[in-house]
C-alpha cells in the first residue's frame, strides 16, 4: 500500500539514535508492545535520533511555560521494523476476533479489505530502505499529556485505536461539551509540538514526526533526512 510520503527521497544524514532522557519525561512502563509479546532484540524503544529527543526537550518547556503542572507522556517511540510487522500482525487478529472473523474461510480479496483497516493506522512494515515505517527512522514519536498526579489525560480515544475517533479533528464539530476538552487537548499537543518543529500525521492525533518522509512530505521539503534507523547505524 502505497503511502503519498513515500515519494519523498531520502538522503540520511547519518544522526544517530539517542536514549530519550527518562529523568525528564514520563513513559509507559512496561513498553506496551513489550507486554503484547514484541521483541526488540533488546533495544530499547525509548530511542530517537538525536535532533528529535533536543525537539522534544524543547517540546517540554513549551508545554511547561504556560501549563507548568503538565508533562509530556511517550507511548511510543523507536520502533525497529520487526516490531512493526508484529503489530501489524497483531492488529489483523484482533480485527478478524472482532469481526467474528476465520483468516481460513476468507477469500484473498476478503483480507485484503481487513488489511487495508489495519494499515489505516499501521504503517507497512516495508524493508525496502526507500519506504521505511515512520517509527523505523527514529524520527516519530507517539505521545500524550499527563498531569502532575501521574494521570494520563483523556484525549478522547486511546493510542492505535482504529476508529474515527482517531482523526485529529474527530470532536471539532461536535456539540457535547465534553468533546470539547478532547479537542482542546488535541490542540494543545499540536501547538506545543508544532512550536518544536514537529508536524502531526494527518490521520492521528498522538503521531509526531520530524526529519522522516511523512515530516518532509507535510513540510514541502525536497528530501527527507532520516531513513531506516538500524541501517544508519551499521554504516
Amino acid at each position: 500500500m502505497f503511502k503519498p510520503y513515500h515519494q519523498i527521497p531520502i538522503i540520511e544524514c547519518g544522526e544517530p539514535l539517542v536514549a530519550i532522557p527518562l529523568d525528564i519525561f514520563s513513559v509507559e512502563s512496561p513498553h506496551p508492545y513489550l507486554k503484547l509479546g514484541a521483541n526488540y532484540g533488546g533495544i530499547s524503544p525509548y530511542y530517537l535520533r538525536q535532533s528529535v529527543v533536543e525537539a522534544l526537550i524543547r517540546a517540554q518547556k513549551n508545554l511547561q511555560a504556560t501549563h507548568p503542572d503538565l508533562y509530556l507522556h511517550i507511548f511510543d517511540a523507536y520502533r525497529p521494523i520487526s516490531v512493526q510487522q508484529f503489530m501489524v500482525d497483531y492488529t489483523f487478529s484482533t480485527c478478524l476476533e472482532s469481526q467474528g472473523l476465520n483468516r481460513d474461510k476468507l477469500t484473498p480479496s476478503q483480507i485484503e479489505a481487513i488489511y487495508q483497516q489495519v494499515y489505516q493506522i499501521w504503517a507497512i512494515p516495508s524493508l525496502n530502505p526507500d519506504t521505511p515505517p515512520p517509527h523505523s527512522t527514529g524520527g516519530a514519536v507517539d505521545l500524550t499529556i499527563k498531569d502532575s498526579t501521574g494521570l494520563v489525560l483523556d484525549f478522547g480515544s486511546s493510542i492505535d485505536e482504529l476508529s474515527p475517533r482517531s482523526h485529529p479533528d474527530y470532536y471539532l464539530d461536535k456539540d457535547e461539551p465534553s468533546f470539547w476538552q478532547y479537542q482542546q487537548l488535541r490542540d494543545l499537543l499540536l501547538e506545543i509540538m508544532s512550536q518544536a518543529g514537529f508536524l502531526r500525521h494527518p490521520g492521528e492525533w498522538w503521531h509526531f514526526s520530524l526529519g522522516d518522509q511523512m515530516w518532509s512530505w507535510l513540510a514541502h521539503q525536497p528530501y527527507a533526512r532520516y531513513g531506516n534507523a538500524i541501517l544508519c547505524e551499521r554504516r
